[in-house]
């Protein structure tokens, strides 16, 4: 089974031969060059495969995409505002090495202690939350320059020092 990584959502359509704009969080100007299909969150919790004939970059955090099959503005128009997700290891083929959302899965270790995997990246204007599974509950871990010791991309760790009482919330 595989496993997804959401990635942005579809803003607009462009021109009137069914091409559509993503938005997406890949951190780089990407085309989806090697990548056969995209999944399309047409019904709530359920991605649907749409195959990629067409792809360009627009700018960092854009892509015109063509799909197969969509050949009008009208065709197109239904996919305005859903969400787009990747294969996980398309989205590792995709994603900028310095991109926040490339720290999905990494470790979490505090004070060397390893408190869990990064399932989700939130990113706010002043700072990331990282979600992870902590005892059985979800936590957030903020991460800035005051919280962030080391991030080491070949161990797929983040070394952090939290605040004192911070997992405490979450026990």
């Amino acid at each position: 089974m595989n496993n997804y990584v959401h990635i942005g959502k579809i803003v607009a359509t462009f021109g009137v031969d069914g091409t559509i704009i993503l938005t997406h969080v890949l951190g780089k100007k990407v085309q989806l060059k090697n990548i056969e299909a995209i999944f399309i969150e047409m019904i709530k919790g359920k991605q649907l495969p749409y195959f990629v004939s067409e792809s360009k970059a627009k700018s960092n955090d854009e892509i015109f995409i063509k799909l197969e099959g969509i050949n009008s503005k009208e065709a197109a128009h239904k996919f305005i505002s859903r969400q787009v997700w990747l294969t996980d290891d398309d989205f590792r083929k995709l994603a900028g090495k310095q991109s926040a959302i490339a720290m999905l899965g990494y470790s979490i270790i505090n004070q060397g202690e390893n408190i869990g995997i990064v399932t989700e990246v939130i990113e706010q204007p002043h700072q990331i939350l990282l979600s992870i599974i902590y005892k059985g509950n979800e936590a957030y871990i903020p991460l800035h320059e005051a919280s962030l010791q080391q991030l080491d991309h070949k161990k797929k760790e983040i070394h952090v020092v939290l605040p004192d009482g911070l997992l405490e919330l979450y026990s």
